[in-house]
């Protein structure tokens, strides 16, 4: 098992629901970025998902947008954002899933990034516009390389293709709550319990729900229909804040703590499978 299996396992053992956090890669630096993956495990992250940069990020609202623009400007490429996990890994030990476009991973060559990831110690790739039909060997070099393969399902997934999509991933199965792009939002999708019920059907991968989750009543309510709360855009938007703040690490981690908790208060375990 990688990382993202031995939470999941460890979860599970506990009767625990996990928090997930993703922010843009290099926002406001590298250096930042490196800071934020310490505190986030001090503060009870379970995962933390890494945005790679991106001149066209078409599955993102401007909140992210925005992220991955300041990611560019502070000179963040795929090699320095390996060469950052690859630091993160010298004292801290979360699971890291990176988000990121094709385009990105075929410039640099598929099988060596794939490779690269691994040494740095990448847990999961969630390639956005990639889908399991036009993966090629994308998943055979994955598994070569112990490296969690994230697949995302959406609202209006039929249920065939659902079923076709949960046998291709591992790791976790992100569950897009929303249609449309990245962002915060003023309540939570009414498609979540009956659309993660339908991917449970399917298979027994733990089920992460994102998109628009921005309060602590918010994931709560979700984490009560999944193994996963994501909480994007939320924290990207608070880093814009206070980028300048030399305690920014500090600050993002007070934003999130009450959402943390709430997920680990009371979230009523998922049936069992």
């Amino acid at each position: 098992m990688n990382r993202i299996e031995e939470c999941f396992t460890r979860l599970r053992g506990e009767g625990q629901k996990g928090f997930i956090v993703y922010i843009g890669a290099g926002d406001p630096s590298l250096e930042m970025t490196r800071q934020l993956a310490v505190e986030f495990e001090q503060a009870g992250v379970d995962i933390l998902e890494l945005g790679v940069p991106f001149s066209d990020p078409l599955a993102d609202g401007l909140v992210n947008q925005l992220a991955a623009q300041r990611g560019l400007e502070s000179g963040t490429t795929p090699p320095k954002l390996l060469e950052t996990v690859a630091a993160i890994r010298k004292t801290c030990a979360i699971p890291i899933v990176l988000y990121a476009y094709f385009n990105l991973l075929h410039h640099y060559g598929l099988a060596a990034f794939i490779r690269d990831a691994a040494v740095s110690g990448v847990d999961g790739l969630l390639v956005l516009d990639l889908p399991p039909e036009e993966s090629g060997n994308y998943e055979s070099l994955m598994k070569a390389h112990g490296i969690c393969v994230i697949y995302l399902v959406a609202p209006t997934t039929p249920e065939d293709r659902v079923s076709l999509i949960v046998k291709r991933g591992s790791g976790f199965i992100y569950y897009v709550s929303r249609e449309g792009v990245t962002g915060m939002q003023s309540k939570v999708s009414e498609t979540i319990s009956r659309m993660t019920g339908l991917i449970h059907q399917h298979t027994t991968l733990p089920v992460a729900v994102g998109f628009g989750i921005s309060t602590p009543e918010q994931a709560a309510l979700v984490a009560s229909h999944a193994e996963a709360v994501v909480v994007g855009s939320a924290v990207v938007d608070q880093i814009a804040r206070h980028n300048q703040d030399p305690r920014l690490p500090a600050r993002i981690r007070s934003f999130i703590e009450p959402m943390i908790q709430a997920v680990k208060r009371g979230s009523p375990s998922a049936p069992p499978k």
